[in-house]
């Protein structure tokens, strides 16, 4: 399995979601359809539920033995919401690389992940990798790639170490000030954000926890 070392960012997007007020509820009235609104662009609730059975279909034909495809999938259950944050900080990432001259084109991800294809011992090991790791569809990993290189892109630009606590917390600060100017907005079926605790809840809907364990039986 491919171990490469994610920058502090991507390591886990819960951890920049959690150090600044970057979303705010929305209610399906205002945005019909929507799972969160980013700088007036719509990310749909199929555009969502989509990208989450890319990920499920992609680990059913990575792991062919039910017993162990059946405890990843238990792991999962809190896929789509952490699916949501990673395509929100996609957007809030691109747009704060774009502003600051640090976005990557398609032949530098294409560079990199050649580099990451010879060190994982092929492209099915590193798209196989990364699924496991990251909950990355195969579809997706250049999308996933370019994030990472933008990341590291952008702290350079600004002067930012990010091996250093206070690195980390210098770069979540200004996506937080990318993020207030995309006037983000999130479904609160898929959670709210506590501006006091400065985290992410998720919203306490009862017949939610009987529709995710539905799917996870059925899938």
């Amino acid at each position: 399995m491919h171990r490469r070392r994610r920058t502090a960012l991507l390591v886990s997007s819960a951890a920049l979601l959690a150090a600044a007020p970057l979303l705010t509820g929305c209610g399906d009235e205002a945005h019909p359809g929507a799972a969160a609104v980013v700088g007036g662009q719509r990310i749909t609730v199929s555009q969502l539920e989509g990208r989450v059975n890319e990920v499920r279909d992609a680990l059913r034909s990575a792991v062919k033995d039910d017993t162990q495809y059946q405890q990843i999938v238990g792991r999962t259950g809190g896929l789509t919401r952490d699916t949501l944050q990673t395509m929100v900080l996609d957007r809030v990432l691109h747009k704060a690389a774009t502003d600051a001259g640090a976005a990557v084109g398609r032949k530098k991800v294409q560079t990199m992940r050649d580099g990451l294809e010879h060190q994982a011992g092929g492209s099915k090991a590193l798209e196989t990798g990364w699924l496991q790791q990251y909950a990355v569809a195969p579809a997706h990993l250049d999308e996933s790639l370019r994030t990472e290189l933008e990341a590291q892109k952008l702290a350079r630009k600004l002067g930012i170490n990010m091996s250093t606590p206070d690195g980390q917390a210098a770069l979540w600060q200004h996506l937080s000030r990318t993020s207030e100017s995309m006037n983000i907005d999130m479904n609160p079926r898929y959670g709210t954000w506590d501006v006091k605790k400065s985290s992410r809840v998720d919203a306490k809907v009862p017949w939610l926890r009987e529709v995710t364990a539905g799917a996870q039986q059925q899938a």
